[in-house]
């Protein structure tokens, strides 16, 4: 009887074909996002490799980028995934996000929109719902304080200057940034989105806070209405 890939277990797979040994050979930047979750999940299930079983978990997942945002309760769904196993690749998971987190933090101020996004990409990429953030800067473009405004669909009604200014004045900002992400990883503005920052824009002309940018995150995708030349000072 003919085997498939799944009832192949990781001793019927020759040594140089093991993620541990090609690791080891290779380096972990050579691997597949399969072969780096089963080094996570250390085993496999039942008559299933250790490799067929992330590969399984993946498409379960519908990919990487669902994968980062699943929580215990959807992956122990998955069928050889029990706790132990789903605490494993939350746990990786994590130790990544903070890993990014550390690096992005030893940033001194912010230069240019790139500087932003990559702050705060990894944050907001992956939010299955829009996130809209606000960063609020000293005068030398350092930032002072970061706040999480609301999570929503994005409409002038919900995004109230009174909230985000607020903030910048508790905090003696000079001036903000705001981001928020769009789910469908296209950071392209919308109507709405330009319509919201002219607003930001206007409010904090009246109040002394500047509204440098307005950042847009996709996934990997950002979009600066600041550079698009989509922002517009008050007449």
């Amino acid at each position: 009887m003919e085997c498939n890939d799944s009832q192949l277990l990781m001793r019927d797979v020759p040594a140089d074909e093991r993620p541990r040994e090609r690791m080891i050979q290779l380096g972990a930047e050579h691997l597949s996002n399969a072969e780096l979750i089963a080094l996570l999940l250390r085993t496999g299930s039942r008559g299933e490799s250790v490799l067929a079983l992330a590969q399984r978990l993946l498409m379960g997942t519908n990919g990487l980028r669902n994968l980062h945002g699943s929580s215990l309760q959807e992956l122990t769904k998955i069928r050889g995934i029990g706790e132990a196993k789903a605490i494993q690749i939350l746990a990786g998971i994590e130790l990544g996000k903070r890993l990014v987190k550390h690096k992005r933090e030893e940033l001194v101020s912010i230069q240019n929109p790139e500087t932003v996004a990559d702050y705060l990409m990894e944050d907001l990429r992956y939010l299955p719902q829009e996130h809209f953030v606000c960063l609020y800067l000293n005068v030398k473009n350092r930032i002072i304080h970061k706040k999480d405004i609301f999570v929503g669909g994005l409409n002038s009604s919900i995004v109230h200057p009174r909230d985000i200014f607020r903030e910048g004045i508790r905090y003696n900002a000079a001036s903000i940034i705001c981001a928020h992400n769009h789910p469908s990883g296209d950071p392209t503005p919308s109507p709405e989105d330009l319509m919201v920052t002219q607003r930001l824009i206007e409010a904090g002309e009246l109040v002394g806070i500047e509204v440098v940018d307005h950042i847009i995150i996709g996934d990997g995708r950002f979009c600066s209405l600041r550079n698009e030349g989509l922002m517009f000072e008050p007449s």
